[in-house]
């Protein structure tokens, strides 16, 4: 299966920065090439983005359904800033996804059929590169050469998003979750490789399925990046991840659906214009899930 995004954004900046963090927060499981590169101080991003996607999407993993047949159109609006931090490099971002879900799949054999549109549930991330990348003026970043980065990040799922406890399928997940995460990369010339490893913890959902407790044990992940710049503005990726843990209980009864899942993926985006980031990005791969 295949995805493509569009997307138009606007930055107070040079040529040759990039944010992608277009995630899915449902199940933790986001791949993210150039999520630890630095940008001037003060630098902004605004970002709209347009995806749709056809077919057996995974929306929550842990769920017991088969025969997915889904159809999920979103846009997503997301907002980022790059500031100094004792010195360093750092950037704090927020989305907000609005997505229409459409389509069955079958619950212990039932079929269940979904038709819902509103909002998911916006995320929150602060990342700070605490080796490789000082914090830099406009100036200065023109002069930058990235060698050796490592950074940390801490992303919020934040719990507003649509929900219905009388429904499986919703856009929410109606419980907080927090993602910390260790980030490097590393540089030669044209060629950058990337790697970060994190887990993602989750509060209880207390109102499941008509009022059912259901937790989740945390999820473990680790992605690795292979990029190489084409030029300014342009480039291109090939991704690879792993996530695993993640079994569910519900009412204190733990669920048969250990996760166990890897992705392979490329991408390649360029910019429309060397001053106003404007420019689309377009990636296609492939998943095997196992329980």
């Amino acid at each position: 299966m295949g995805d493509r995004f569009s997307s138009a954004a606007w930055a107070q900046l040079s040529t040759g920065t990039a944010l992608l963090f277009l995630a899915q927060s449902a199940g933790g499981q986001s791949i993210e090439p150039r999520a630890y590169s630095p940008a001037p101080v003060g630098t902004n991003f605004v970002i709209a983005a347009y995806s749709e996607s056809h077919g057996a999407i995974p929306v929550d993993p842990a769920l017991p359904l088969s025969d997915i047949d889904l159809k999920v159109r979103a846009i997503l609006l997301a907002y980022a800033r790059s500031f100094a931090l004792y010195g360093k490099s750092a950037k704090f971002d927020v989305i907000l996804p609005v997505a229409d879900l459409n389509g069955t799949a079958t619950f212990h054999g039932e079929p269940v059929e979904r038709k819902v549109d509103g909002i998911s549930d916006p995320l929150m991330r602060v990342t700070v590169l605490f080796h490789g990348a000082p914090a830099m003026n406009a100036a200065q970043f023109r002069s930058y050469r990235q060698d050796l980065l490592l950074g940390a990040s801490v992303q919020i799922s934040v719990p507003v998003g649509q929900y219905d406890e009388g429904r499986l399928l919703n856009l929410g997940g109606n419980r907080w979750a927090i993602k910390p995460e260790l980030g490097a990369a590393k540089s030669w010339g044209r060629w950058t490789v990337e790697a970060a490893g994190g887990a993602t913890f989750y509060t209880a959902n207390t109102d499941f399925f008509g009022g059912h407790k259901r937790t989740q044990k945390p999820i473990y992940s680790a992605q690795s990046h292979l990029i190489y710049n084409l030029s300014p503005g342009a480039w291109i990726a090939a991704n690879l991840s792993w996530f695993g843990g993640g079994r569910t209980s519900i009412d204190g009864i733990a669920d048969n659906n250990l996760q166990r899942n890897w992705r392979a993926r490329h991408r390649r985006c360029a910019t429309k214009s060397p001053n106003l980031f404007q420019g689309q990005c377009e990636h296609r791969g492939f998943h095997a899930h196992r329980q």
